[in-house]
């Protein structure tokens, strides 16, 4: 693995695989290794050699750090400030298998090539809506800048959210900068027993619509239930259906909004109350898909649907298919774990009826990954478009080839 530990290093690596025409698959921490179609990469360049927290505006709430740094070193500077990432980036060891020695951790500049997301997207907007500004090295080995403006060089695209999703296919991350916020000074978790998931989606609308800001809205089916670490949820909801709304702020404010949330889902079902560390908890497990964290390599999806539309794509699928499912966003983002055969053709022909989504692979062994495609494929206009950026900044076709498609 190649670790530059300067950007003008990384920059030289690149030239000289642009030159030699060698083949590099982009990572941080590699904790995602084994994600996305299997890549024809010699070599490995990782940001884990770029570290440190280069900027801290703690009044701005603007953070800026080299690609490279832990997440964990983020979230503890933060925190001595009262202040969080707003994305709430989970951690994909646990499903990817991916802890030990070789693995390094979760870094910065791999959550925004990933754009990972985790409960609160729901309102606070996913990792690209958060990131400020970028330094990344192209395709040519040139170091560039952007932030805040158009880059009409590359088809007129903002690169700074252009490169948040590409998985490191576009260019190699040397530093981010990104809006950060304060912590809620409670958290509390309103939580239904007992709902299928068609009464569940039901109810998560309900509680959508009220004026009491929830942040969080999850269904976990009974199948799920019982495998969230114990004290996570409630006695009469562990290892049953649980929906759970959760809601942060001022402990007075939140208070008076739990109570209006439990009145109204008490129409739908036994309620009960979970306080901060419970919630803390909860939702921590949630974020990182701690059901699916199973030690096997079982094909699982991630895919986004319409919130009213991911449990009649459960309900289809097991009609013909041996799935198991929690749904998070309200119920569209569906976390599914397939208990055989990946079924991605029936998968997405599903999604098209329902009205459009994505599903993409999470994890399959490596002869599943070799005949299933990763990603959703992209409509022409979109794969084209896609084709003339990649040749703009990676003309030579060297950053994870393949692996997006």
């Amino acid at each position: 693995m190649l670790t530059p530990h300067s950007e003008s290093d990384a920059a030289y690596v690149i030239r000289n695989a642009a030159a030699q025409g060698t083949k590099l698959a982009i990572c941080g921490g590699n904790t995602r290794s084994g994600f996305g179609n299997i890549t024809s990469a010699e070599e490995t360049l990782s940001s884990r050699g770029l570290a440190g927290i280069v900027d801290y505006e703690r009044a701005e709430m603007v953070m800026t750090a080299k690609a490279g740094t832990p997440v964990a070193e983020i979230e503890a500077a933060l925190a001595e400030n009262r202040q969080m990432m707003a994305f709430e980036p989970m951690d994909h060891r646990g499903i990817m298998g991916t802890h030990g020695a070789s693995v390094g951790e979760p870094t910065i500049g791999g959550v925004f090539a990933a754009n990972v997301s985790g409960p609160r997207r729901l309102v606070a907007g996913a990792a690209r809506d958060s990131l400020l500004g970028i330094r990344f090295i192209n395709g040519q080995g040139q170091a560039i800048r952007a932030g805040g403006r158009v880059m009409k060089n590359v088809t007129g695209l903002d690169l700074t959210k252009l490169l948040a999703g590409s998985h490191g296919t576009l260019g190699f991350l040397t530093e981010v900068t990104f809006r950060v916020l304060p912590v809620p000074q409670t958290v509390e978790t309103v939580v239904v027993s007992g709902l299928d998931d068609a009464a569940a989606a039901k109810a998560m609308a309900a509680a959508m619509a009220l004026p009491v800001e929830v942040s969080g809205a999850a269904h976990l089916p009974a199948s799920v239930g019982g495998r969230f670490l114990k004290g996570a949820l409630p006695a009469k909801a562990d290892g049953a259906e649980a929906t759970v709304l959760r809601l942060e702020g001022l402990a007075a404010s939140v208070a008076v909004r739990a109570e209006k949330l439990a009145a109204v889902m008490e129409a739908f079902g036994p309620v009960s109350r979970l306080g901060l560390e419970e919630s803390r908890t909860l939702w921590r497990e949630i974020r990182d898909v701690h059901p699916y964290a199973d030690g096997t390599q079982k094909p699982l999806w991630r895919v986004s649907v319409a919130p009213s539309a991911g449990h009649q794509l459960v309900a289809a699928l097991r009609l013909e298919a041996g799935v198991d499912a929690f749904y998070d966003w309200q119920g569209g983002l569906v976390w599914m774990r397939m208990e055989a055969d990946p079924e991605a053709e029936l998968l997405r022909r599903y999604i098209r009826a329902l009205g459009g989504g994505h599903a993409t692979l999470m994890r399959a062994s490596d002869a599943v990954r070799a005949g299933t495609p990763a990603f959703e494929p992209q409509p022409d206009a979109v794969a084209a478009l896609s084709a003339r950026v990649k040749q703009k900044l990676d003309p030579a076709g060297i950053f994870s080839p393949a692996k997006m498609g």
